[in-house]
């Protein structure tokens, strides 16, 4: 029995509500059971300096967790430095959402997601990822609403999930009680169409077969299509 009483193949409830934030040129707030996170999109006309005239446009991510996101209080990185953890999941988060994306469509600009934590309990990178599409998914809206581009710079959503071995079993979407005591654990990236992005497995304390590993991508792959049709409700797809 998983602690949440969960079937083996079961997400948490996730929501999806957007037009979080005034300013945003996209925003939502996405929730998997007890992790919350708020993800903002914001449009820049102008690209790194390594993609200046090239005509290709540019996704890139900013990640963080607020003091109070877990049981204890940490201190805000503006005022530690970020940690490498937070460096990696950024760029986890940026090359992600760039796997969908038609960067030529897109021209010559920039779009920064940024995803701040308010609540953990496991799959807080996953959930940055299926909120950081939505909220590009209305920023690019808005530019193809002002028929600032020709055509639409997003060719398959991007949504990610944990999955991991607990208690002897693979199991879906893992929560912090069993990320953190499960033997296995993986965040899996994939696409709409069912293409994998970015696989991360690893063995804490036991190792995995390959038919483990196959029943997790089994999972994952389950996972994400039901994932992707929370993000098409959410933007009216």
């Amino acid at each position: 029995m998983r602690p949440s009483g969960r079937k083996l193949n079961e997400l948490r409830p996730v929501t999806i509500e957007t037009g979080i934030t005034r300013h945003a040129e996209g925003s939502c707030l996405i929730k998997m059971g007890d992790t919350h996170v708020l993800c903002t999109a914001s449009l820049e006309d102008r690209v790194p300096p390594f993609l200046k005239n090239t005509g290709l446009g540019w996704v890139t991510a900013e990640y963080g967790m607020l003091p109070r996101a877990t049981h204890s209080r940490m201190n805000r990185e503006a005022k530690r430095g970020q940690s490498g953890r937070t460096q990696e999941i950024q760029r986890l988060i940026g090359r992600s959402l760039r796997a969908g994306l038609d960067r030529v469509a897109l021209g010559e600009r920039q779009i920064t997601i940024d995803c701040d934590v308010i609540q953990a309990d496991g799959g807080t990178r996953c959930a940055s990822i299926t909120g950081g599409w939505v909220a590009l998914r209305l920023a690019v809206d808005k530019l193809m609403k002002a028929r600032e581009v020709i055509s639409d710079p997003l060719v398959d959503p991007v949504a990610a999930v944990s999955c991991g071995i607990y208690a002897g079993q693979p199991v879906l979407d893992l929560d912090y009680p069993e990320d953190s005591e499960a033997g296995t654990d993986g965040n899996f990236v994939m696409t709409g169409s069912g293409k994998l992005i970015e696989v991360q497995m690893s063995a804490e304390g036991a190792t995995f077969s390959r038919d483990q590993m196959n029943q997790l991508l089994d999972l994952a792959e389950a996972g994400i299509s039901g994932l992707v049709t929370v993000q098409n409700e959410a933007v009216g797809r």
